[in-house]
């Protein structure tokens, strides 16, 4: 191999792969009523490379995550109109966002007070005055956890796929027979584009990796809009939800 061919190798090796897109900041849900320490923190975590969102309390703080679907929440705890406490029970009884990490940031730091936060499900506990360098690793060790976290769940939701796809092709096959390919009163959903979009494809038998590819997304943006669409149809499983949309007609 002569000294052009070996330095042409490297492009040519380069120019054949598909380039790879970056992937999406963490979106954080910042709460807290004290103006001065919202905006010093999320300019700090903006600084880090995190999609920033803040509340002035509880309630806005509520609002705001229904909205954003965050992936990390950092909340005050003394609050007024709704506390830390309350927007985390909030959060943990909701469907869509009960896994939702949540860090709490607050004056309070005694071990008692630690351990109510912990018991009521709270992921990590931060007491002012904080180093926002610490902030900053906590805040990215809850994420990377998460992440994990969703990733395997994924893995094992994938790994079922082939089994859903058969259990898939057999209500087809049953309601084609039975001549019921749709209600004759199908149910009407305000379905989003997007999750009409990943409904569609997992009808298909398509894995969340598929679906995420197909949909230029993530794959924690597609199990979100799965559990989506099971608050939105009330059922529970991926077989139930092809079902149910077989039935309605909601579906190709």
């Amino acid at each position: 191999m002569n000294q052009n061919e070996s330095a042409s190798r490297p492009e040519e090796e380069t120019s054949a792969e598909e380039p790879i897109s970056p992937p999406a900041p963490a979106r954080l849900l910042l709460v807290d009523d004290e103006p001065g320490l919202r905006t010093a923190v999320q300019a700090y975590l903006e600084d880090e490379g995190f999609d920033v969102t803040t509340a002035n309390d509880g309630e806005e703080g509520w609002t705001a995550a229904q909205e954003l679907i965050p992936d990390l929440v950092i909340s005050d705890v003394m609050m007024p109109r709704l506390d830390g406490y309350g927007l985390l029970k909030r959060l943990r009884g909701d469907e869509r966002l009960g896994g939702t990490p949540v860090i709490f940031l607050t004056a309070k730091g005694m071990t008692a007070d630690r351990i109510e936060g912990f018991q009521a499900g709270v992921d990590d506990y931060i007491p002012k005055p904080f180093d926002p360098d610490e902030l900053v690793a906590r805040v990215r060790n809850v994420v990377r956890r998460q992440e994990r976290l969703l990733a395997e769940a994924a893995r094992y939701a994938d790994a079922d796929i082939g089994q859903m796809a058969r259990q898939i092709t057999e209500i087809r096959s049953l309601l084609q027979q039975t001549g019921s390919h749709k209600c004759a009163t199908p149910a009407t959903h305000s379905f989003t584009p997007r999750e009409a979009s990943v409904l569609q494809l997992v009808a298909e038998g398509l894995m969340n990796k598929e679906i995420a590819r197909r949909l230029e997304t993530s794959i924690r943006n597609v199990e979100k809009y799965v559990s989506r669409l099971f608050t939105k149809t009330g059922t529970t499983s991926r077989t139930e939800l092809v079902r149910y949309a077989l039935e309605n007609g909601l579906v190709d």
